[in-house]
């Protein structure tokens, strides 16, 4: 017996490790047996899709889902790392109120301790799911629903220009669609605003790695995998230069892959540290300190790929028949240059910012049904929503 029915608000976070075991289907199976929300690490992010979407956690992740984990009194945690990106800088704070049970195929990771007490698996993710699929659970029907109003409520907040463009691009993309996604603000924004209709698209993702660039060949070798099947190319202007060259790969081959470039004209996630933590001391990410962007549209029809250039993501939705159509195409879509990733959980501080009206935060956690107002979150060394004074 893995599962016990004392628990009131449980959750099942999933990471990579249960894509890598072949658990995808078995995880919105879980989900529409037991109703327990289903949250993800960023490399997990297309694995809790369609209505069973909320979001990820994590020092970029969405508000409302940190906000589930500190308020959840059960973690199933499956084929995740629940690393320091996750777990913050002083693990014993993590999820104060729930019990942790932690599944992972690499003994070496489970002998780290993230809280005292939990529970350790040593299985294979599919094997588990497997297993517990079977068990007796209660419905949590009346959870999840509390889950997703949080959600609502907060869907309102922590939006950036980059995070509604991502929002725009989703909304014009087919069921079930490949999505490759490079390193910088926009990967972040990806993971917090990408919603993909249907249960069997991909969002590829490179995660920790950091491998600025690979936004592009992900693409590529994802259309010649699908037989040159359409695919979808968000990327930045930094990581795009990376291997901008590839293009000559796309048209030669005349793989359908349609590129979508956030250009903020900055190397962004750096140009944000250098602004908001180094007293803007710009070093090789803005025009000012050496860094510098082409004219992308100019450059894709060099290509032979027919391309625009957009002030606004707006504009999108008159290239529906170049979305739609079987060839390449590029769209440098414009952004503010001081386009920001929010929310964002301070490292020393485990602050979240942007702060929140206290209102607001209030009707969140009463949402998720903590008794009574805030209890001096503010103040506590473990949560902090981010607050206003």
């Amino acid at each position: 017996m893995i599962f016990h029915s004392t628990y009131n608000k449980p959750i099942l976070l999933v990471g990579n490790g249960a894509r890598t075991a072949g658990a995808s289907d078995l995880i919105y199976q879980f989900s529409s047996k037991t109703h327990i929300p289903v949250l993800t690490t960023m490399n997990a992010v297309d694995l809790a899709q369609d209505n069973i979407h909320i979001g990820f956690i994590g020092i970029h992740g969405n508000r409302v889902a940190n906000m589930i984990i500190e308020e959840c009194d059960l973690i199933i945690s499956v084929g995740a790392r629940l690393g320091i990106r996750q777990v913050g800088r002083y693990a014993k704070n993590f999820a104060p109120k729930a019990d942790l049970i932690r599944v992972d195929i690499d003994q070496y990771e489970l002998s780290r301790d993230i809280k005292t007490g939990e529970q350790k698996f040593e299985s294979d993710a599919k094997e588990f799911l497997k297993k517990l699929i079977t068990e007796d659970i209660p419905d949590y029907r009346e959870w999840e629903s509390k889950c997703f109003r949080a959600k609502k409520i907060l869907d309102r907040y922590d939006k950036e220009e980059g995070n509604r463009a991502v929002e725009k691009i989703s909304s014009l993309l087919p069921s079930n669609p490949v999505v490759a996604v490079d390193v910088g603000q926009h990967q972040c924004w990806c993971a917090q605003s990408l919603h993909l209709k249907g249960r069997k698209g991909r969002i590829h993702i490179s995660g920790g790695y950091g491998t600025m660039g690979c936004g592009l060949p992900y693409a590529i070798g994802s259309s010649i995998a699908l037989k040159k099947g359409k695919v979808f190319c968000i990327t930045g202007d930094g990581g795009f230069q990376m291997n901008i060259q590839e293009l000559e790969a796309v048209k030669r081959e005349n793989l359908p892959i349609k590129i979508f470039i956030l250009n903020n004209q900055v190397l962004g996630k750096i140009s944000e540290t250098q602004y908001k933590d180094n007293q803007e001391r710009y070093a090789q990410t803005t025009k000012e300190s050496g860094y510098s962007v082409p004219d992308f549209q100019r450059i894709s029809e060099a290509y032979g790929i027919k391309a625009a250039t957009l002030d606004t993501y707006g504009r999108l939705d008159k290239y529906m028949d170049w979305i739609a159509d079987d060839q390449p195409c590029l769209f440098n879509i414009m952004l503010p240059q001081k386009s920001f990733l929010v929310p964002k959980i301070r490292w020393e501080t485990s602050k979240t910012d942007p702060e929140l009206p206290r209102e607001i935060v209030d009707e969140v956690r009463r949402g998720l049904g903590v008794s009574g107002e805030h209890n001096n979150a503010e103040k506590s060394d473990i949560i902090d929503y981010g607050i206003k004074q």
